[in-house]
């Protein structure tokens, strides 16, 4: 396909690369900054524009790959035709699309993704709606190009993944920010954790969460929770969350 990128960032800049690996042509991509724009058009060997009213109108599809919050701002500087328009985002209903798109969808790689790190996208789920079975077949066969785990839910369905996406990635990334903070303070290497980590992760593959849980709040052990409060003494708000996510457990596991 002939594909038209509207975004330059994370999401942007991995997908187009996964596409174009695959066998797509990616005619452009557009960015509200220039530089950012031709950083990525050079990797994907494109032009780019940093002008909206210089997007092209020669493709097959155009990908919104950029925040939720602009996503309305610039669909509405622009006409869009007769050509399919997807967003790539989790918590954003497809029917935002409706006032300015004749065709629309949604076509949303479920991953947290950054610039520099390349992924694999052939197990990464790729989540896809649509406003007609015509534009969902042709999304199908886009998403089946690069993953071979394709899935169609609907919009009340991608917003609760990603609010489940909240809590196991984004959260848990800051609890390891966290961990780290507190073992620089006392100038431990964060290294000591990464074997913890890997593991952790690992059992979810085979067992629930919830089976898989250890530490002293699944026990209820008060007195091990106590010295752990009293060290976090200089720290109140993660001594308060210590005690919020503790309790948690300590209701899961009663």
């Amino acid at each position: 396909m002939r594909i038209c990128l509207i975004g330059a960032g994370n999401m942007a800049t991995q997908l187009g690369m996964a596409l174009l690996e695959k066998g797509h042509q990616i005619v452009q991509v557009w960015s509200r900054t220039q530089q950012r724009a031709s950083g990525l058009a050079s990797k994907l060997n494109c032009p780019y524009t940093a002008e909206i009213s210089s997007i092209i109108s020669e493709t097959d599809i155009y990908i919104l790959a950029i925040n939720d919050t602009a996503i309305e701002s610039v669909l509405a500087q622009r006409s869009w035709g007769n050509t399919l328009v997807v967003h790539t985002a989790g918590s954003t209903p497809m029917n935002i699309l409706a006032g300015y798109c004749i065709n629309y969808g949604v076509f949303y790689p479920f991953q947290t993704f950054t610039i520099e790190k390349k992924v694999d996208f052939d197990r990464i789920p790729v989540c896809i709606e649509a406003n007609t079975p015509q534009n969902l077949e042709v999304l199908n066969g886009l998403a089946q190009s690069i993953s071979q785990n394709i899935k169609l839910f609907d919009s009340n369905q991608r917003q609760q993944i990603h609010l489940a996406a909240v809590f196991v990635c984004n959260f848990v990334n800051h609890f390891y920010a966290i961990g780290e903070e507190l073992l620089v303070d006392k100038g431990i290497d964060f290294e000591i954790l990464k074997p913890l980590i890997i593991e952790t992760a690992s059992k979810v593959v085979y067992q629930s969460p919830e089976s898989s849980q250890t530490g002293p709040a699944s026990r209820n052990d008060k007195i091990v929770m106590d010295k752990h409060l009293a060290m976090l003494a200089d720290y109140p708000d993660l001594k308060n969350l210590y005690s919020l996510i503790s309790e948690r457990i300590i209701q899961t596991h009663k």
